[in-house]
C-alpha cells in the first residue's frame, strides 16, 4: 500500500495506494555502471478504514474475503525518455468522427509540438497537430466515416503520439482507441445508440499461485473467451481495480466491463482522503479503454456502514459528481447493491433468490403503478431517498455452487443458498432464474460469478478455470435475455 524507493542509496519517492501504478524520474541519481535500485513495499493488513477490497483483515479467509496480496503484485520497467516527453493523454472520440487527443508534456521547453498520426489497417486515416502550452497540447483529429468499437466488432484504431522541436522527435508513443457511446434511452444502455441487454459476469480477478496479479497474458485472454463463449458480453471486475493488462485484452477481444474500487469498510476523515485519491487515479488511468462502460465506486455500502449518517450519504452522491465531473462519458452507479441515493445512472440490485419464481413475486410488477421495490440488504434506499427512474440492473444474483467432480476444495466451502448435490440440480437451478428473468423488466444482469475463488465455490468455473457447467447450456440461457 505504501511504496518508497531508493537508487543508489538515494531517496527517489514515495506513493500510497496499492492499487494504482506510479513512477519517479530517477536520472539525477543514476551513475555509469551498475545502479541499485531498492522498494520498499509496506502494507497494513488489519487497517479496515484502508482500500482493500476482499483481501481479508484476518490471517485465515473467511466468507468472501480471501487471501491478501502483499508486495509488488504489477510489473516494473524502465523506460528511457528524451528531454521533454508525453507523459499522459486523455483520448475522447465521438461517434461522429471527430476525436481530441489532450496531451500533458513532461520537462516543457520552448516550441513544442504534439502531433497524433491516426492509422486504420496500417494507412493513415487522420492527424493533427497542436503548439504545447506550458504542459498542456490539445490535438483535434477528424476520421471519417468512423468503424465503431462494440462486443461483436472490436474495431480498435492505431495512433501514434509525436514530441515534436522542428523537425526533430523527441518522443514517440504508440498506442490506440476505439469509438464508442454509452447513453441510457427508453430505460435500456445503450451503445453506439443501440440498446444491449447487459450480460455481466461478477469476475473478482484471483488466480489460485498468484491471488490478484494475473499469471500470464493467457490466462487473462482464458477468461475472457469462457465468458463470451458461455453468451456473456461483460465482465464486473469486483473490488477489485483491474491490471491493465486485463482491460487491453477486454478492449481487443471486445468485452464490456464495469470498473469498481476496491473499497474500504470504515469511515472517518483518513478513510475519505484514501478513498478519493486512489479512485481520481484509477478514472483518470483508465479513461481511455473502449472496453469500460460504467464506473462504480461503492459496492454495498462497503466504506459507508452508517448512511443515516449525513456525512456518508453525501459521501455516496459526492462520488457519483466527482466520478461524473473526470468522465461524463460513461455511466455512475452511486452504490452497487443497495442503499441508493437519488444520484446514480443505473439502479443496481443485489438479489440472490434462490429459484425464479421468487424473482418473479419480488419483480413481476416492475414498472406498474405503485410498485415498491422489495427490501434489500440493510435497505434498498438510504433514508429520505426514492427510485429516481434510472434502468434497473440485477447486479448481483444467483451464486449456485457445487462441487465439480474431481476438484478439492476446503473445508468451509459454501454458495448462496446451500450446496447443490451435482451439476443436474445446479443447472436446473440456474434455468429457472434465467427463465424468470428473461420475463421481468431488468436493463441487464450479473450473475455470480466467473470461477469458484477460494472457500466460496459458487463459479460457473472451478479457481483452476475448468467448466463446471455445459457452456453451450449457459449460453442459451443468455440468448434468452434481450
Amino acid at each position: 500500500y505504501l511504496a518508497r524507493v531508493w537508487v543508489n542509496g538515494r531517496f527517489a519517492g514515495e506513493h500510497t495506494g496499492g492499487h494504482v501504478g506510479f513512477k519517479f524520474d530517477i536520472t539525477p541519481h543514476l551513475a555509469a555502471g551498475a545502479n541499485t535500485i531498492v522498494v520498499r513495499a509496506e502494507d497494513f493488513p488489519t487497517d479496515r478504514y484502508l482500500p482493500r477490497g476482499k483481501q481479508y483483515w484476518e490471517p485465515q479467509s473467511r466468507g468472501i474475503f480471501y487471501t491478501r496480496t502483499t508486495g509488488i503484485w504489477q510489473p516494473v520497467w524502465l523506460e528511457a525518455a528524451g528531454e521533454s516527453y508525453l507523459e499522459t493523454v486523455r483520448i475522447t472520440p465521438s461517434n461522429d468522427g471527430p476525436v481530441t487527443f489532450e496531451g500533458y508534456v513532461e520537462r516543457p521547453g520552448a516550441d513544442l509540438e504534439l502531433h497524433a498520426i491516426i492509422k486504420w489497417g496500417g494507412t493513415v486515416v487522420a492527424s493533427g497537430m497542436s503548439r504545447a502550452d506550458n504542459r498542456r497540447a490539445s490535438v483535434a483529429a477528424f476520421v471519417r466515416e468512423p468503424r465503431l468499437w462494440s462486443v461483436q466488432a472490436p474495431n480498435l484504431y492505431d495512433v501514434t503520439f509525436e514530441v515534436r522541436r522542428g523537425a526533430a522527435v523527441l518522443d514517440r508513443v504508440q498506442s490506440y482507441f476505439g469509438f464508442r457511446s454509452i447513453t441510457v434511452r427508453n430505460n435500456r444502455v445503450n451503445i453506439n445508440n443501440r440498446p444491449v441487454y447487459l450480460k455481466m459476469i461478477l469476475d473478482q480477478g484471483y488466480w489460485p499461485d498468484s491471488v490478484l496479479t494475473p499469471p500470464s497474458d493467457e490466462a487473462i485472454q482464458l477468461d475472457i473467451r469462457l465468458t463470451k463463449e458461455m453468451g456473456f458480453n461483460g465482465a464486473r471486475k469486483h473490488q477489485k481495480i483491474e491490471d491493465p493488462r486485463f482491460l487491453y485484452w477486454a478492449d481487443k477481444m471486445g468485452l464490456l466491463v464495469s470498473s469498481e474500487m476496491a473499497n474500504a469498510y470504515l469511515f472517518d476523515d483518513r478513510y475519505l482522503e484514501r478513498f478519493t485519491r486512489e479512485w481520481v487515479e484509477a478514472v483518470q488511468r483508465d479513461y481511455n479503454h473502449p472496453s469500460i462502460i460504467m464506473w462504480v465506486p461503492i459496492n454495498e455500502s462497503w466504506g459507508t456502514p452508517r448512511t443515516r449518517d449525513a456525512r456518508q450519504a453525501e459521501h455516496l452522491r459526492a462520488n457519483y459528481l466527482l466520478t461524473r465531473s473526470l468522465d461524463p462519458t460513461r455511466l455512475v452507479i452511486d452504490n452497487d447493491g443497495w442503499e441508493h441515493t437519488d444520484m446514480t445512472d443505473l439502479f443496481a440490485i443485489h438479489d440472490y433468490s434462490p429459484m425464479g419464481p421468487d424473482l418473479v413475486r419480488r419483480y413481476g410488477d416492475m414498472g406498474k403503478p405503485g410498485y415498491k421495490f422489495p427490501e434489500i440488504g440493510p435497505g434498498t434506499f438510504v433514508p429520505g431517498y426514492s427510485y429516481n427512474g434510472t434502468p434497473v440492473y440485477l447486479s448481483e444474483f444467483g451464486g449456485i455452487a457445487y462441487i465439480a467432480p474431481g476438484t478439492d476444495v476446503p473445508k468451509d466451502a459454501w454458495g448462496y443458498a446451500g450446496v447443490m448435490k451435482d451439476e443436474p440440480s445446479a443447472t436446473a437451478r440456474l434455468a429457472s432464474l434465467y427463465d424468470a428473468i428473461a420475463n421481468l423488466g431488468f436493463a441487464g444482469i450479473c450473475y455470480t460469478q466467473l470461477t469458484d475463488v477460494e472457500q466460496e465455490i459458487n463459479g460457473l468455473l472451478t479457481f483452476d478455470r475448468k467448466p463446471k457447467f455445459d457452456v453451450k447450456k449457459v449460453k442459451e440461457m443468455n440468448d434468452k435475455l434481450r
